[in-house]
Order: C-alpha cells, then sequence, then structure tokens
C-alpha cells in the first residue's frame, strides 16, 4: 500500500511539500525565515552554559557523565559518585521569571505556542525532578546567567550539596 506522502513526480513533490507546511503552520503557527534559521541553531547538548559548569568542574577535579541518559531527563551533568543529578538552564526556555516573560510572549508573535511550549517544559522540569528524587538522587538546577556570571558560586552550591548529603549519610 502507498503512503500518503510518497512522491510520484516532481509536482507530488511540491504538492507534497506544501501539505505539510501546511500541517506545520496549524501546528505551530507562521514562522518567518529568520526565526526558523536562529531556532535551528538552539542546541540542545553541549552549551556554552553546559562547558562553562563541566569546565570548572573538571579543573575542581570532580568526573562527571554528560546527558546521562540512564536517569530521568537525562541531566546535563550527572555526578554518579555522588548521586547528584545538575542541570544547566536557559532561562527563556525553562521559564525564569514566568509571569514578567509570560506577560512579554502575550505581547509577541505567536504567543500560544510559546507559552505552551514553556509551560510544558516546566511542568516536564518538575515530573522529572520528582523522578529523580524518588530513585535517591539530589537535583540541582542552575541558570544560564548564574553559570556565566560566575561558574565557582556554582560549583560552592555543589560542594555544599556533596557536603551536606555525606554528613546526612553519616548520621542515618
Amino acid at each position: 500500500m502507498l503512503g500518503f506522502f510518497q512522491v510520484y513526480s516532481k509536482k507530488d513533490k511540491v504538492l507534497n511539500s506544501v501539505m505539510k507546511d501546511q500541517k506545520k503552520s496549524e501546528l505551530f503557527g507562521e514562522v518567518s525565515g529568520v526565526r526558523h534559521k536562529n531556532m535551528s541553531r538552539i542546541r540542545g547538548k553541549d552549551t556554552s552554559i553546559e562547558l562553562a559548569l563541566r569546565k570548572a568542574l573538571w579543573a575542581k577535579g570532580y568526573r562527571y557523565r554528560k546527558n546521562y541518559r540512564a536517569l530521568p531527563g537525562s541531566p546535563d551533568i550527572a555526578l554518579t559518585k555522588y548521586r547528584i543529578a545538575i542541570f544547566c538552564d536557559g532561562e527563556f526556555f525553562h521559564g525564569k521569571d514566568w509571569e514578567e516573560q509570560k506577560k512579554r510572549l502575550e505581547k509577541g508573535n505567536n504567543a500560544g505556542y510559546w507559552i505552551r511550549k514553556i509551560e510544558r517544559n516546566m511542568e516536564r522540569d518538575t515530573e522529572k525532578d520528582q523522578m529523580l528524587r524518588f530513585a535517591g538522587w539530589t537535583v540541582i538546577h542552575f541558570w544560564g546567567k548564574e553559570i556565566l556570571a560566575d561558574p565557582d558560586v556554582c560549583i560552592r552550591v555543589i560542594e555544599e550539596t556533596i557536603f551536606e548529603n555525606m554528613m546526612s549519610e553519616a548520621t542515618s
């Protein structure tokens, strides 16, 4: 049996492409070429904020797993020895100062899409955090600007968490 989008000729190929684009625009709204180009360059792994934090951790002698897929949410950095999952969150996609950001988004293009997307990202973050905590992991989130401003402060938070975890294990 032939598939719905199977191509028979150049004419059919063009028609196919138009139909797919219409379906996409129904789901996501219209997207300009410039916006598409910018969005396609946003990476999910090895971002500048992750690299800055990983470099600082490595310099301090901490060894880690990056994008550890064995854990829910694939933490950006997993300190398996200490059972600490670290997420390096971008302010826009993870909803920092959400109420203010939401007001700005409502005035912009494709507001419904972005609001749904970011709210779902925030829900997913909470779900993954709960799953990790249930599995016995400590979860730490850092905002990208915090990491870039001073990675040493983030390292201090991680070291304090390691110390607190070790102390709570010792008293148990």
